[in-house]
């Protein structure tokens, strides 16, 4: 797996409000946990709440700032947050797990 092409597919569909999609570069069993939220949230039907409620629900549209691939399994990104939330644009970060050349662990947070 091309890490680099993967987070940059992974942002534009999100950019895109296109859940199916974003969905399948998420294990059926993927955790995504974002404290700054205050919940984790479990699998494709966790995974399409959080999308819904954040990204689609704000139309959120996500810049790339930096991408660190820590290996194989794991990276960090730093993103750049904007739309239709009270700051209007913010940062955040995402550290990536990944098996089988999904996303099976993201822990996500802003960055104010």
């Amino acid at each position: 797996m091309k890490t680099q092409t993967f987070i940059n597919d992974w942002i534009a569909t999100g950019n895109d409000f296109k859940t199916k999609e974003y969905l399948d570069f998420y294990l059926p069993n993927a955790i995504l946990d974002d404290p700054s939220v205050g919940a984790e949230f479990i699998g494709h039907n966790g995974i399409t709440e959080y999308f819904d409620s954040y990204f689609i629900g704000f139309q959120t549209q996500t810049k790339l700032v930096r991408l660190d691939v820590l290996d194989d399994e794991n990276a960090h990104l730093e993103v750049e947050f904007t739309g239709k939330f009270p700051e209007g644009k913010i940062g955040g970060t995402f550290d990536f797990t990944f098996k089988d050349g999904k996303i099976s662990f993201v822990k996500a947070d802003l960055i104010l």
